[in-house]
């Protein structure tokens, strides 16, 4: 019986497992390396990016207590290795993850509307750790978004952070990794 019990156990977590990989890479979660009738390569299938960014934001707030009535920011993710620089994706990220919130109910602010937030053109909002308190005080935010994306091979790594102003301390943190397809190709390497 007990033996009985813990080969149901494994084989539900097997299933489970398998679940999230199709919820972050969609049904045909495999790479097609095999060819169509024709003798052309089958097209990759596409990585849903929203998808993903609205499972991190699902993450984050899974760990953070916010007040209803207090707005969040939302900055540009920018690239690890540059972090003054960002790229089409992350702005829309950004973009994805300042949806998602307001869709939880969480306030948002739109930075992009307000005349006291300096934005770099091609860039977004991007907010540097001194900027922080001084632009969330201004909103009288009580949490930023704040991330950073890196770039591997075959691989793009995101993380999310949700800060509070005061003191700069991470109230919640969300980590996710994509896989290097032609749509996010796409949005990383602007044409």
């Amino acid at each position: 019986m007990k033996h009985l019990l813990i080969c149901l156990l494994v084989a539900a977590s097997a299933l489970g497992l398998s679940g999230c990989a199709r919820y972050y890479y969609g049904e045909n979660s495999e790479v097609m390396h095999s060819r169509s009738v024709s003798g052309q390569p089958l097209a990759q299938p596409r990585t849903d990016v929203l998808l993903a960014n609205y499972h991190a934001v699902d993450v984050l707030l899974q760990g953070a207590v916010l007040d209803p009535q207090r707005s969040v920011l939302v900055a540009t993710l920018v690239n690890v290795d540059r972090l003054g620089e960002s790229s089409r994706l992350g702005r829309i990220f950004s973009e994805q993850i300042a949806g998602r919130l307001v869709q939880r109910g969480v306030p948002v602010t739109e930075l992009k509307l307000r005349e006291s937030v300096f934005l770099q053109p091609h860039q977004g909002e991007l907010l540097l750790s001194r900027q922080l308190s001084e632009v969330s005080q201004q909103h009288d935010a009580q949490a930023v978004v704040v991330g950073t994306y890196a770039v591997s091979a075959q691989t793009l790594y995101v993380s999310l952070k949700l800060v509070n102003p005061v003191g700069n301390t991470v109230v919640a943190a969300s980590d996710y990794a994509l896989p290097m397809d032609e749509n996010v190709r796409a949005l990383l390497f602007e044409r």
